[in-house]
């Protein structure tokens, strides 16, 4: 009972080599630019499938997260991690190993030392016999004594804790990028149809045109603007063909498997039923909400812990092998008492002389803990920009998308108005002209700003830290 109270002692209670560790204050302002302070709730609390309410979107989203490989080899890295930990945690106790043996031998009496055997010519050239062995075996085992494997297994346990955090970052991202890749292809394939559309007007006009050109109704001036208007237009659908077919491209990469045929019907962006007003909540709640952010942390503990076992390795280190078995030359009599066998052995291990090496090590811990501390705050600091970014996006986008709308319904009365006035002969066709192109500008730079705006909304769902698993 004693010897088994003597190794409890020895296995718990190194002492631990760790500087202590104060966590860096957040270099940020204590509150968001454009955000009330009454905001104490955050956007991180709501569900994602809240936060983007159209179905086509919800199930791309959902079958990204199933099929993504980044996301993948973010998980099997959490796994790699996870083992490592284990294999460090490992080293803190014993390695008992059990063997069984069994030899059969025949020795020459000359090497037996014997003279002669009972038995005959046979017995008397030699000997042969049997031996059975059963043995239990600690091999150099090490007493943490100065905490050095400890802090080693601190140090893996916090990474494996980083990449989880890093994983759920991972995810985290991965939302936002679905989303924006979602609305950048229906931005291509509504503006593709306002392009197809509009050049279908246009190449109207130019067969009207081309018709009281040959009439001697209009003039070359006319027949080469109207021309000239709809190959503008025909350029500009090969290039939403273009964007769209890039944008399905990009979209399906996310997603790591074909879109199903099967899916809900898009929702326009006009309509698209995704929160703009979101609550930012306090600063200090970004070290909570934000896993990329606790991800830092984690890996500033664990270079932390790195700095506990370089100093560590200065001071002794105790081993311990020790081995109990039983030797017979009779398998029925191997467990007998008086065939037991054991040895122990005790070492201690004092670096005297290193070349520097130790002194070098421990320097190489202390300067990774000091770029630890740096990314942490990094992290905040960026954290914080992309917060304040989302936020004056939430203040002005509004404002200059019931602006754009009024502008461009402002450009489409003045097609109207240019129409009826050119058909008077009060305007030329170039006046037509102009403001049909203006108002075709109007139109693709409203639903632009569009897509601008919720993409800004789902950037700061993501700033916020929304996204997260519940």
């Amino acid at each position: 009972m004693r010897k088994l109270s003597l190794i409890a002692l020895l296995l718990t209670g190194a002492c631990s080599m760790n500087p202590k560790l104060d966590m860096p204050a957040a270099p940020v302002a204590q509150t968001y630019p454009d955000a009330e302070a009454t905001e104490a709730a955050s956007a991180a609390e709501i569900d994602w499938r809240s936060m983007f309410g159209d179905p086509r979107l919800q199930q791309i989203i959902a079958l990204a997260l199933e099929n993504n490989r980044d996301l993948r080899i973010a998980a099997l890295n959490v796994e790699a991690a996870r083992s490592q930990f284990r294999v460090a945690r490992g080293a803190q106790w014993p390695q008992l190993d059990a063997t069984g043996n069994y030899t059969r031998q025949r020795m020459s009496t000359a090497t037996a030392g014997v003279g002669g055997v009972p038995g005959g010519a046979d017995a008397a050239s030699g000997i042969e016999f049997e031996q059975y062995t059963a043995s239990a075996a600690l091999t150099s085992f090490e007493i943490d004594l100065f905490g050095r494997l400890r802090s080693q297994s601190q140090a893996a346990f916090e990474r494996y804790l980083a990449s989880d955090d890093g994983r759920r970052a991972a995810r985290i991202a991965l939302i936002g990028s679905v989303v924006d890749a979602y609305l950048e292809e229906q931005l291509a394939q509504e503006q593709l149809a306002l392009t197809e559309q509009t050049l279908t007007d246009w190449t109207s006009a130019l067969e009207i045109t081309r018709s009281r050109h040959a009439a001697r109704q209009a003039s070359g001036m006319d027949l080469a603007q109207a021309e000239g208007q709809v190959r503008q237009a025909e350029a500009d659908q090969a290039m939403r063909t273009r964007a769209l077919s890039q944008a399905r491209n990009a979209l399906q990469l996310l997603v790591g498997a074909p879109l199903p045929s099967d899916l809900p019907a898009p929702i326009s962006l006009m309509d698209q039923p995704i929160r703009t007003q979101l609550p930012a909540g306090l600063p200090s709640n970004l070290l909570r909400n934000r896993p990329d952010i606790r991800q830092a942390e984690h890996t500033l503990i664990a270079a932390n812990a790195d700095v506990g076992a370089a100093r560590a390795a200065f001071f002794p280190r105790l081993s311990l092998t020790a081995m109990f078995g039983f030797t017979s030359l009779a398998l029925d009599g191997l467990f007998d008492k008086d065939n037991r066998s054991w040895s122990f052995s005790p070492q201690v291990t004092q670096p005297i002389f290193q070349g520097g090496s130790l002194r070098g090590e421990l320097r190489l811990a202390e300067v990774r803990k000091s770029i630890a501390v740096a990314e942490y705050e990094r992290a905040i600091q960026a954290a914080f920009r992309e917060v304040a970014d989302g936020l004056a996006g939430r203040a002005t986008f509004a404002r200059q998308s019931d602006a754009q709308r009024l502008a461009t319904q402002a450009s489409a009365r003045r097609v109207e108005l240019s129409t009826l006035r050119y058909r008077a002969g009060l305007d030329s066709r170039l006046e037509l002209l102009d403001a049909q192109r203006s108002d075709y500008a109007a139109r693709q730079a409203l639903l632009d700003l569009r897509r601008q705006e919720l993409s800004s909304a789902a950037g700061l769902y993501r700033a916020l830290g929304g996204g997260n698993e519940l």
